[in-house]
């Protein structure tokens, strides 16, 4: 992997660790990634529904999650064009430049800068008091994954390795209750569990208080089954967490051994807005709009 500022993507190729796991994990062998991507490109050519790119590089992105298996992959293209159809008032064009604010000077998200020990990448969301709802909505939230799942599934590494997800509901109060709305909660489990071309293998919810269950009764009757065994609730107990992070990768904020986390999403705000014109790309593809 390389090794630069830590802020930056990793658009290098995989890593011997990461091609090792892709032929375990992925079946990703040359044979089947051929093959995989020619009857991938062959469906998107016989749709005229919905546009995508179609070159090779572009198609790992939704070939890795799906296992190399086309007709999966398709269908999760699918599934993502509609989403961004059936959400369009929120994600039409969307640029980093439209939440500078909340990613720059509200620590409401963050990425640490190192990867975890299996080396996947860990997203922190800080959904407690850090939170202050009235200067970042639950849309604008919402706005800020989409922006940052759009620049991780750029790096290789990721889209073998897959991310985690640490939910850090310290100093949760009825305010930030009360903006996770039911709205919200679909928007975001539907597009975790339908069009996400990334492979989510953790989410862990840490320091929640006692008013996390009026969140979690929200949430859970629209979890599905794979999402709920990759759930894991640790409250303030960090070697329960420890467990499955290893304290040699996280900050002491979360009982690791590297040091507190000093930095935000303005430190991270460059490395989205540096690859702003696949943003810009990613925001042309999806349904083909029906001539009036």
């Amino acid at each position: 992997m390389t090794k630069g500022n830590p802020f930056e993507l990793e658009l290098g190729p995989l890593s011997p660790e990461a091609k090792e796991l892709a032929l375990k994990e992925l079946r990703e062998t040359p044979e089947i990634v051929q093959k995989a991507i020619e009857e991938l490109r062959e469906l998107l050519k016989n749709d005229d529904t919905i546009y995508f790119r179609d070159d090779d590089e572009f198609l790992l992105i939704f070939l890795r999650p799906c296992k190399f298996y086309a007709k999966s992959a398709y269908e999760l293209m699918k599934r993502i064009a509609d989403f961004k159809e059936n959400n369009k008032a929120l994600l039409d064009n969307l640029l980093p430049e439209d939440e500078k604010d909340a990613f720059v000077n509200h620590n409401v998200v963050n990425v640490l800068k190192d990867r975890d020990h299996k080396g996947r990448r860990v997203l922190i969301v800080n959904c407690g008091g850090t939170w202050n709802t009235s200067k970042v909505t639950a849309d604008q939230l919402f706005r800020l994954f989409y922006l940052i799942h759009e620049a991780a599934i750029l790096e290789p590494e990721t889209q073998v390795r897959g991310v985690v997800v640490i939910m850090d509901f310290e100093g949760l109060s009825y305010k930030q209750v009360a903006a996770l709305s039911i709205t919200f909660s679909m928007r975001l489990l539907s597009f975790i569990q339908q069009a996400m071309p990334l492979r989510l293998k953790e989410v862990h919810m840490v320091k929640q208080p006692f008013i996390f269950k009026a969140v979690w009764s929200m949430f859970k009757p629209f979890i599905k089954e794979k999402l709920k065994s990759r759930m894991y609730f640790h409250g303030d107990k960090m070697p329960s967490l420890h467990q499955h992070l290893a304290p040699s990768h996280l900050p002491k904020n979360y009982g690791g051994e590297l040091p507190e986390i000093d930095y935000t999403g303005n430190d991270w705000y460059p490395a989205i807005e540096e690859h702003v014109e696949h943003i810009k790309k990613l925001n042309t593809y999806g349904r083909v709009k029906k001539e009036k």
